[in-house]
């Protein structure tokens, strides 16, 4: 299965380096490399992640990692990382027309 990245995903990791490197540069970076896996290792089970509650939809799956969500969209052959963000934070995504279509 392959593994994608939406832009937002990736800016969200960047957005999470930085707050977390302004304390702990370090950090910032066991933290970032800490989600990357996370993502990989979902590549091998996609569909046992979470139904994510904020939608209806089975193709969209989210992990816990930390105090972070990250959350994907699975295919036959792809899972794409749509966000990765605080849990405690609202859900960054307003409706499923921001998803992507297959």
């Amino acid at each position: 299965m392959k593994l994608l990245w939406t832009e937002t995903a990736r800016q969200d990791l960047l957005d999470i380096r930085r707050y977390i490197a302004a304390d702990n540069p370090a950090a910032a970076k066991r933290w970032i490399e800490r989600l990357r896996a996370s993502a990989r290792s979902a590549c091998h089970s996609p569909l046992a992640g979470r139904k994510v509650p904020e939608f209806s939809r089975d193709d969209i799956c989210d992990r816990i990692e930390g105090n972070y969500r990250i959350v994907y969209q699975v295919s036959a052959d792809r899972l794409i990382v749509l966000t990765v963000f605080e849990g405690h934070a609202v859900f960054p995504m307003k409706n499923p027309g921001e998803l992507p279509v297959e």
